[in-house]
């Protein structure tokens, strides 16, 4: 059984064969830092080999998912030499997540009891089954803080809901509720509150009870549609989003956020 103590901002937690694993910062919305991103990257891969475990349930600690990037992190970051760095780091990691998500033999059931935005959004997206709250918001947010939805944002959201809708939301930002996600077919079900976690967890047991290898190399199955357009589209998106890092509208925005001040964009 992997150590799963060394994680400090992803808690994992094993019983009954389901493995509940808890984005950990409540403090910041669960909004990930570069330790947590590295985490992220991680976990999947230890619990692929993790031979205690037939099911995941994904959540967040406290009352979001995951605000997604850290905004006030990135406004610091802005012409640094450490931004310059993460530049250059970000997209394999980002990469190796997604993949490393994918390659996940065990059914992943994403137990979204709060706020999924940005980054939060397309992890929340990747799971293989999704339980919402209905009044949780779900957006990919990455225009609002001038930078392109690089990190799975458009590959995931043209094949839940079609190119046409994809654009809009991903260009706007726009927001919406989980009841609403679940209408368009964007999220699989959207319930209370208080009923997400008994609802995913019902379904996580469900499938660690079943037919282990018929179950997992039926999503694998599957994951070979969604890994084409991985490699199609990823790192086009990531190479797209590294370069609005540098630019002056991204500067403004996360100043905006820092300030709590709606941004003023010049195109540059």
């Amino acid at each position: 059984m992997p150590d799963y103590s060394r994680y400090q901002f992803v808690k994992v937690e094993v019983a009954n064969k389901v493995a509940t694993v808890t984005l950990n910062r409540p403090e910041a919305m669960n909004a990930t830092n570069p330790q947590m991103h590295g985490e992220l990257e991680q976990i999947w891969v230890d619990l692929a080999e993790d031979a205690a475990v037939n099911a995941i349930l994904l959540t967040g600690a406290g009352r979001a998912f995951s605000a997604g990037g850290d905004v006030k992190a990135m406004a610091a970051r802005y012409g640094t030499e450490e931004g310059k760095q993460r530049t250059l780091t970000l997209p394999s990691g980002a990469r190796r997540l997604i993949q490393n998500m994918l390659d996940v033999g065990q059914p992943i059931i994403g137990a979204i009891n709060g706020d999924a935005m940005g980054l939060g959004a397309t992890i929340a997206l990747f799971c293989d089954v999704i339980v919402a709250s209905e009044t949780a918001r779900i957006a990919d947010t990455h225009v609002k803080v001038g930078i392109v939805a690089g990190d799975g944002g458009a590959v995931i959201w043209p094949l839940l809901i079609g190119p046409a809708r994809a654009k809009e939301f991903l260009m706007r930002g726009k927001i919406i509720n989980g009841a609403e996600a679940a209408q368009m077919g964007l999220v699989n079900y959207a319930v209370p509150t208080e009923a997400v976690l008994p609802k995913a967890r019902e379904i996580a047991q469900e499938l660690a009870d079943g037919a282990t290898w018929a179950i997992r190399w039926s999503k694998l199955s599957v994951n070979k549609w969604l890994k084409d357009q991985v490699n199609l589209i990823l790192d086009a998106s990531l190479a797209y989003e590294m370069l609005t890092f540098h630019t002056d509208d991204h500067r403004e925005a996360a100043r905006a956020f820092v300030d709590k001040r709606p941004p003023k964009f010049g195109g540059r």
